[in-house]
């Protein structure tokens, strides 16, 4: 008899020593104001949830989980669970990632010399002249045969036919490419191992690897959790497009 009782206190000990609890928290900036939608994630569960209107967010989790907290335009904060944070609300404030200036070019400016100021300043006629021409041709309505159709070529023939996806999207892929960029910053990407002038071919790259993006260019509007999932499709196509070309 003492030998199942000693048992059962050790299964109800064994129990709540790895029970599943809920962290609390609230989550603000560093000037102090509450947060809302940023995405929490627990590592361990892969439990993804968004702070409300007041910052406040709940997950479920345990002592040693780390939860990580993302925001666009913010630094990322992971923290490890304590028993304190168990029994208390966890408090977590997000700092402004740093932007960087992009530099200014700084022009020549008037030299006091009137032979040389003019020559900078003022281009040749012949010059002004061109770009006169060139404006003109280029409010010139193209000619129909230009694009004609050569003989022997495939024509797509005309009718009712079907459209593929939904018209009229708020955004496309240039503009959710730069979205993103703009977005997780060039050091990102560069962190990868990605360089810099061939970023738009990677992002490009991810997007033709079938990352869904259908509500995204439906409604113009990239969501903090559009942004980890774009991450987290990243890490599944960044192999593949480091390999030789014949491996892609």
């Amino acid at each position: 008899m003492k030998f199942k009782l000693l048992f059962f206190l050790s299964l109800l000990f064994f129990s709540h020593s790895n029970a599943q609890s809920y962290i609390f928290g609230k989550i603000a900036s560093e000037n102090g104001a509450e947060m809302q939608d940023v995405t929490v994630i627990n590592i361990r569960t892969d439990e993804m949830v968004f702070s409300n209107d007041d910052g406040h967010f709940m997950i479920s989790g345990r002592v040693g989980d780390e939860l990580r907290f993302i925001k666009a335009g913010y630094d990322r904060v992971a923290k490890k669970v304590s028993q304190e944070n168990v029994q208390s609300p966890m408090n977590i404030s997000l700092m402004r990632s740093t932007i960087q200036i992009p530099e200014v070019e700084v022009k020549q400016g008037l030299t006091g010399n009137l032979k040389i100021d003019s020559r900078i300043y003022n281009k040749p006629k012949k010059v002004e002249k061109l770009l006169a021409d060139l404006g003109n041709y280029m409010k010139q309505k193209s000619d129909p045969r230009i694009l004609a159709a050569k003989p022997g070529e495939f024509v797509q023939p005309k009718g009712e036919g079907f459209m593929i996806g939904k018209a009229k999207n708020k955004w496309d892929d240039i503009d959710l490419m730069s979205y993103i960029r703009t977005s997780l910053g060039d050091d990102y990407f560069t962190s990868l191992k990605i360089e810099k002038p061939l970023i738009d071919h990677f992002i490009s790259y991810v997007f033709a690897g079938g990352f869904e993006r259908k509500k995204i260019l439906k409604y113009g509007f990239c969501s903090d959790a559009d942004l980890y999932r774009f991450q987290s499709f990243v890490l599944t196509r960044i192999s593949s497009y480091r390999a030789p070309q014949t491996k892609r």
